[in-house]
């Protein structure tokens, strides 16, 4: 199911985050980020903390992750289906998933929520979204499928990805979590929720450890999570960082496509016909124009070299029946990745550059 986001949800230019941020206080981070994207904020993921970090954080509730003194020096997630009580434990996943399915008002306290312990800044941004004026949606973020599947390896090194039973469980219980996640953010506010699905092993298609990987199933993955989502009234992004087959992810059931413009313009340039169908629908573009990768690059650029650099690359896209100002209607202005391996000064630059960007975009294509 494809969710027509063109009267739900107007992206107009305007900012939105990826997700880390380098600070070791929620509090601070969450002013950080109601200062840059008043508009549509979200809750900020502190990756110093181990159980923040994209495994962890979203593992809690999956029986075939075992995690091993996570928090510690010596700490790793893997998989293991070999341990005696797996099997009871796997009957009992499923039964809580199949229940959840079928009412999803079960979500709440079952296994598919994330603990406060290992998401503090999300359960702070709800205790802080009641009341708040100025929005026009609220952002979500989770761990994807095929991430969390290629990043778990049994004690032999085998990727969780290639084990049919692992696979499924994961993806299932990321689809569960993504509902959940959803669920809890749209009792906080009227506004509309936009859930981004984080996948950036998808960056590593092609190369020598993922042969075997086929289009359709990644398709296939990521789908079963974005009908979570709209299942439960939200709508699916997917972050993906540097490249990938971005025909894939153009051609799924997501309504939002947040990539690096900056870096990889011209990967998403040589679709036009994809991304022109893509647009059709009603669907945005999350444009990763202000660069996260180099702190050297991040204090180079500045508003008006951004903002001429997004101008000059939508100008591939335009067409008779959808200029620059169309285009931005349906384009959200975004970091080219999460800030949290940054320092927090170059944080806070790239914090100020998608605001100031979007800003001066607006002004420019949306006059008063």
């Amino acid at each position: 199911m494809t969710t027509e986001t063109t009267g739900r949800f107007s992206a107009n230019g305007l900012p939105v985050l990826i997700g880390s941020v380098p600070l070791t206080n929620h509090a601070k981070a969450l002013k950080w980020i109601f200062d840059a994207t008043p508009e549509i904020p979200l809750w900020p993921q502190l990756p110093h903390n181990p159980l923040e970090q994209m495994m962890p954080q979203f593992a809690e509730g999956i029986p075939c992750i075992v995690e091993e003194d996570i928090a510690g020096p010596e700490g790793r997630i893997l998989f293991d289906i070999n341990r005696p009580d797996f099997e009871a434990e796997m009957l009992a996943f499923y039964e809580d998933y199949l229940a959840a399915l079928e009412n999803p008002s079960l979500l709440a306290g079952s296994r598919f929520q994330v603990s406060k312990e290992r998401a503090a800044g999300l359960y702070l941004f709800l205790d802080s979204l009641p009341g708040r004026g100025g929005l026009t949606a609220v952002k979500g973020q989770i761990t994807g499928p095929f991430t969390m599947l290629t990043g778990i390896k049994d004690r032999e090194g085998k990727a969780g990805y290639f084990d049919d039973t692992i696979r499924d469980m994961v993806t299932k219980g990321i689809s569960m979590k993504s509902a959940w996640q959803t669920r809890l953010l749209a009792g906080a506010t009227d506004k509309p929720i936009l859930l981004f699905i984080d996948e950036p092993a998808l960056a590593g298609l092609g190369s020598s450890a993922f042969i075997g990987v086929t289009a359709e199933e990644i398709r296939t993955m990521i789908d079963e999570v974005a009908e979570a989502v709209h299942q439960a009234g939200g709508l699916a992004g997917i972050h993906v960082c540097a490249n990938t087959d971005w025909s894939i992810l153009l051609k799924s059931s997501i309504d939002i496509l947040s990539f690096d413009a900056h870096g990889f313009f011209d990967k998403m340039a040589a679709l036009k016909s994809e991304v022109a169908g893509f647009l059709d629908r009603g669907s945005i573009i999350a444009w990763g124009g202000v660069p996260t990768s180099r702190e050297e690059e991040i204090n180079t650029e500045s508003t008006e070299s951004l903002s001429d650099l997004f101008t000059r690359q939508m100008q591939a896209f335009v067409t008779p029946g959808r200029d620059m100002r169309r285009l931005l209607k349906q384009t959200l202005i975004t970091p080219s990745c999460g800030t949290g391996s940054l320092s927090p000064e170059a944080a806070e630059r790239v914090l100020f550059l998608t605001r100031s960007t979007s800003n001066r975009l607006r002004r420019q294509y949306f006059p008063s």
